[in-house]
């Protein structure tokens, strides 16, 4: 059956003679059937050993296998090679192999696959992109828009989410950008604290905190603590403290110092004074600094240790300032270029660097002067000693010149007097002396003294703005307004912040009419101090006088926001509201009622009342006026007058007699007399009061004659009611003096105005007149 079967096929071992399998053309021949697809392959191929050698040789069956797996891998629309997924992971790619000896294409990844590794390499990219952009403008706005920066804030916090997510599903966790999620959360914990949102921010620092990845991120509890000492919390903020303090290298000194400087402040904070002594000692040994030498100080004072408070103030004098001296930048007549050089570096960036260190020294010692001040009997002396001693020896005579002011402040003029006798001898604070001996005597009215004070002061410095302005202060006093406008400019020229002159020269234009120029000069000073409450009135009262009725108005109102109890102020604003008697009455009484003794509110009020005819609220507000000018007839003729419009003729009487007793002269009085005496039949006391009028109209005629021949003297002009209408105008000047309105908080007494004021006199004089018109005296 075996031969049978040999017989029928074909021989097996038939075409192995022909050729040898090993033959380099019958290789070519195979491989090109194979590639092309055309013909079949001979059964000598199928049947061929497929065993490599361990070496590679041209020719050999290595080069079949590669053909072979180049045509299964390949695909028939393109020759791109598929990735090799196994390899990638390594750092391979899928470019040409260098050890193709044909150059032919190998194995490489698919078009497809490959984009789309590409399209979620760069959306990663443009989200990291994005984020950080969030990150940068929310920065930017924090200090201009504070709950802006936060949307934005939360909104690269939420976009960083999703970016996680995203490198999650893509499988490139191992490339996440972790300085890019602490700066996400870094700036959003920032703008919480920011925006006062201290436990949110405090639940975003434990985050970053608590997780591991994120290096250093141990400092950020001294952001923490700082929240804890702003809610009050100042054990839970020494404990972040200390832990950040044992986690900061001993190579960062100044950051240790500065968490050191806070543990003492809050032990301050809570009473521990001791403790914190201990932390601003450590400090001063190891880089001494002017504030913590004055705090360190401050706690020696409280626990009073007097010899420890010395030695604090000692250490505080031992604190080098590092600054260059005043004589580098001094200029020379010689060298052009020098001096070219001086006058740039005298104003540069680090020139005002190193002015603020000095302010600061200065600041600091005089302030550990006042503390010593206060503990020690001789405290100013020892003081002034030391200092003379150490490397701050200017500051001596500043604290001569303090000590006098401390004599002022006291009110021991005669010693500050003499303090300031004694400073004129030396030449560093003779200026200053002679420029506060010139302000004594102007406060004294020795204006001839203190002129001569301020020229000495004057000369001994030419610069000194104060000296300009007591001069011109004096100047002014004297009524020289030029020569005053000349020094207060002069003083400007010297010190452009000589906020001072700068008032005063306002003043000067305002005195000499210029009120456009007095404007400009007040509001100059306005956007340089702001809110001043003289500033404010000054404007205003410049813009009524210029007509501008509607900007006073504006000026006053925001005035009132800052002095809403000046009854001065009140009135004015009432005035400028002639339209709206309403709101002009709202103005009056809010004055009245904050000051119930001015007397221009009293009748502005009553003559409202009397106008709205309610006379009982007006007689309220009368007799208030009758117990602040008890000897001026009017008010109580005014009380009679509303008594006798409301129908209480009998108490209009009784009031009528009692003023006629007290003042018998009294010309009004004998008339509404009359006129009542007429309304209710009495004709006995009628005739009795005509003569008693006839009788005193004599007798003012009679001493209006013999005023009227006296030289010099000027005649009166008008009638009997002529004299009656001259009693209520100095009435009224009486009035303006005494009312207590910004004349008791700015430098002018300057209520008048060209708008005619709605005081209330107007209507209340028609009241008597209109009396005095329908009284028709019998023959």
């Amino acid at each position: 059956m075996l031969s049978s079967m040999r017989m029928d096929d074909d021989d097996l071992y038939s075409g192995y003679g022909a050729s040898s399998p090993y033959d380099p053309q019958y290789q070519e021949d195979i491989l090109h059937k194979m590639l092309t697809g055309n013909g079949q392959i001979p059964k000598q191929a199928m049947a061929m050993p497929m065993r490599l050698g361990t070496g590679y040789r041209e020719g050999s069956t290595m080069h079949l296998k590669s053909a072979l797996a180049t045509r299964r891998l390949t695909t028939a629309s393109s020759g791109t090679a598929r990735p090799m997924t196994a390899v990638r992971g390594a750092g391979y790619t899928s470019g040409k192999s260098k050890l193709d000896s044909f150059s032919q294409a190998t194995a490489g990844p698919s078009p497809t696959t490959a984009k789309e590794e590409t399209s979620a390499e760069e959306k990663i990219k443009k989200m990291e992109l994005k984020i950080m952009s969030l990150v940068e403008s929310s920065y930017k706005v924090q200090k201009t828009d504070k709950r802006l920066a936060l949307e934005k804030a939360k909104e690269a916090s939420s976009k960083e989410r999703t970016l996680a997510r995203m490198q999650e599903q893509t499988g490139f966790t191992e490339n996440r950008n972790v300085d890019l999620t602490f700066s996400v959360l870094f700036n959003l914990a920032q703008q919480y604290e920011s925006c006062g949102l201290l436990q949110e921010a405090l639940n975003v620092y434990q985050a970053i905190t608590k997780n591991r990845v994120f290096s250093n991120a141990s400092r950020l509890k001294i952001n923490m603590g700082n929240i804890h000492a702003r809610l009050g919390q100042f054990q839970r903020a020494v404990k972040l403290y200390r832990m950040a303090l044992d986690q900061v290298p001993s190579a960062h000194k100044d950051l240790r110092l500065k968490i050191m400087h806070n543990i003492g402040l809050l032990f301050v904070k809570m009473g521990q004074y001791q403790d914190a002594c201990m932390s601003f000692e450590f400090i001063m040994q190891e880089k001494p600094n002017f504030k913590t030498g004055l705090h360190m100080a401050i706690c020696y004072m409280v626990v009073k240790d007097v010899e420890k408070l010395r030695r604090s103030f000692r250490l505080l004098l031992e604190v080098n300032l590092d600054i260059d001296d005043e004589e580098k930048y001094a200029t020379s007549n010689d060298e052009i270029g020098s001096n070219l050089y001086l006058e740039g570096i005298r104003n540069d960036e680090l020139r005002k660097v190193e002015r603020e260190m000095q302010q600061q020294a200065e600041k600091s010692i005089l302030s550990a002067v006042k503390l010593v001040a206060r503990v020690l009997d001789d405290g100013f002396s020892w003081c002034i000693e030391t200092l003379k001693g150490s490397n701050y020896s200017n500051l001596a005579g500043e604290l001569e010149v303090n000590q006098a002011n401390v004599f002022l402040r006291q009110r021991d003029i005669p010693s500050a007097m003499a303090s300031f006798h004694a400073l004129t001898e030396s030449p560093k604070t003779a200026s200053a002396a002679a420029t506060n001996l010139s302000f004594l005597s102007y406060l004294q009215g020795d204006i001839s003294g203190a002129e001569e004070w301020a020229e000495k002061a004057r000369q001994t410095d030419s610069y000194n703005a104060d000296a300009f302005v007591n001069l011109g202060s004096c100047a002014f006093a004297h009524g020289e307004f030029d020569k005053a406008r000349s020094y207060f400019m002069c003083a400007l020229e010297n010190d452009p912040s000589c906020f001072c002159a700068l008032f005063n020269l306002g003043l000067t234009h305002k005195r000499q009419g210029n009120l456009e120029d007095a404007l400009e000069s007040f509001l100059k000073l306005h956007s340089i101090v702001g809110t001043e409450p003289q500033v404010l009135y000054h404007i205003a009262n410049l813009q009524e006088l210029l007509g501008d009725f509607e900007q006073a108005n504006e000026w006053y109102q925001q005035l009132l926001g800052y002095v809403p109890t000046d009854p001065g102020i009140l009135q004015k604003v009432g005035d400028l509201h002639v339209s709206d008697r309403q709101q002009a009455f709202q103005f009056y009484f809010d004055s009245s009622r904050f000051y119930p003794s001015s007397l221009s509110a009293i009748e502005w009020l009553g003559a409202y009342y009397a106008e709205m005819q309610v006379p009982e609220k007006a007689i309220q507000h009368y007799e208030r006026a009758v117990l602040a000018q008890p000897t001026e007839p009017r008010w109580p003729l005014l009380i009679a007058s509303c008594l006798r419009r409301g129908g209480n003729h009998q108490e209009a009487l009784r009031h009528y007699q009692a003023v006629l007793h007290k003042f018998p002269d009294n010309l009004e009085c004998l008339r509404f007399l009359i006129r009542i005496c007429t309304d209710l039949g009495m004709k006995t006391e009628l005739a009795e009061y005509a003569k008693m009028l006839k009788k005193a109209e004599k007798a003012r005629m009679v001493k209006e004659r013999i005023d009227s021949s006296r030289p010099g003297s000027r005649k009166s002009v008008g009638s009997s009611r002529g004299g009656s209408a001259a009693s209520l105008a100095g009435f009224n000047d009486q009035t303006n003096k005494a009312m207590p309105s910004t004349s008791t908080h700015y430098p002018i007494q300057d209520h008048s105005s060209t708008r005619p004021h709605t005081s209330g006199r107007n209507i209340a004089d028609d009241i008597l007149d209109e009396d005095i018109e329908n009284d028709l005296l019998p023959e």
